[in-house]
């Protein structure tokens, strides 16, 4: 496996003192912010993808360090039924990987309407009152699974081999069942994007749900969430409340090790090879309290520590 970070972990910082600090730090790549919920401070879409010397100078960088471009994250709702420039960020960060030769794409399913009528985003979480079901089957047909044949369609036309999916809340596809759903209909160029801190959240369990993805595990963010048992005790997991507030939450996200220690994310490590997963993680520092840098540079440590990096090469003996 291999260690890097998503650049909006320093998203404070200047794109060469960010690219500085990946190689003080000793990880391998960057995995930059494009568009959608980020201001994308380190990369201009629309000037590296209008300016071949503009790519050349953005690539530059990170070789003179060292350093990789792990992928291309688009992380947003593309199917936000009022916001047509989210889904047209995704198009653009996938051409702007094919002209830069990177081969995975982040992003999220997208969340239409509940209806063609709805202004606003509709994530049904229970399958009752019985109109919860009208609303799946609009979503699906008519919304998610055109719209990423399209999507799948123009990343083979870009030479993008990986659209790797966060299974995130308040998309249509959030756990292991929705992303094969959709991958199954649209086919292999869709997989997972596996990021343990919603997962806790949500209520399963990353380790088995490594398994589960199999061949479909395409990237891996590693984030850790804080459990607050009073709270959650009262409030269950269903949280919407100020993500600055972490007292008051009964979830928070956090840096890793503060949420789920170092045996936690070695069994991760080795439940991902199980899974015949031996790429990227990427660290996505996402914690409110901590210093940025400072926080980064525990969860680097952390999984230097624990990630198996050098091939297996055990063999038994010839007895």
């Amino acid at each position: 496996m291999k260690l890097g970070f998503v650049s909006d972990s320093l998203g404070n910082l200047p794109f060469l003192t960010l690219l500085d600090h990946a190689a003080r730090l000793g990880v391998q790549g960057v995995e930059v912010n494009t568009c959608g919920w980020s201001t994308a401070p380190h990369c201009d879409l629309q000037g590296l993808l209008a300016s071949p010397e503009a790519r050349a100078r953005f690539a530059a960088a990170f070789a003179a360090r060292g350093l990789e471009i792990i992928a291309l994250n688009a992380n947003g709702n593309p199917l936000h039924p009022t916001d047509p420039a989210q889904g047209q960020g995704l198009r653009d960060t996938i051409r702007l990987a094919g002209l830069m030769g990177v081969k995975t794409v982040c992003t999220m399913s997208g969340l239409p309407a509940g209806s063609p009528t709805d202004t606003m985003p509709n994530w049904v979480v229970s399958s009752w009152p019985p109109e919860t079901q009208a609303i799946l089957r609009y979503q699906w047909e008519e919304r998610l699974i055109p719209f990423w044949t399209e999507i799948v369609a123009l990343a083979r036309e870009n030479g993008v081999e990986k659209i790797a999916l966060e299974l995130h809340g308040n998309q249509a596809v959030y756990n292991v069942p929705s992303l094969l759903k959709l991958r199954a209909a649209v086919g292999p160029v869709v997989g997972a994007n596996l990021d343990p801190s919603h997962l806790f959240w949500m209520g399963a369990d990353p380790l088995i749900a490594a398994e589960a993805l199999g061949a479909a595990l395409y990237h891996v963010h590693a984030k850790d969430t804080f459990l607050n048992a009073p709270k959650q005790a009262t409030t269950g997991l269903l949280e919407t409340g100020s993500l600055m507030d972490i007292p008051a939450r009964s979830w928070s996200y956090i840096t890793l090790g503060f949420g789920h220690g170092e045996e936690w994310w070695r069994q991760f490590c080795y439940r991902l090879k199980m899974a015949g997963y031996d790429g990227w993680l990427s660290i996505e520092h996402e914690d409110v309290l901590l210093n940025g840098l400072e926080g980064l540079e525990k969860s680097v440590a952390l999984l230097k520590g624990v990630m198996p990096q050098a091939p297996a090469d055990y063999q038994p003996q010839a007895i």
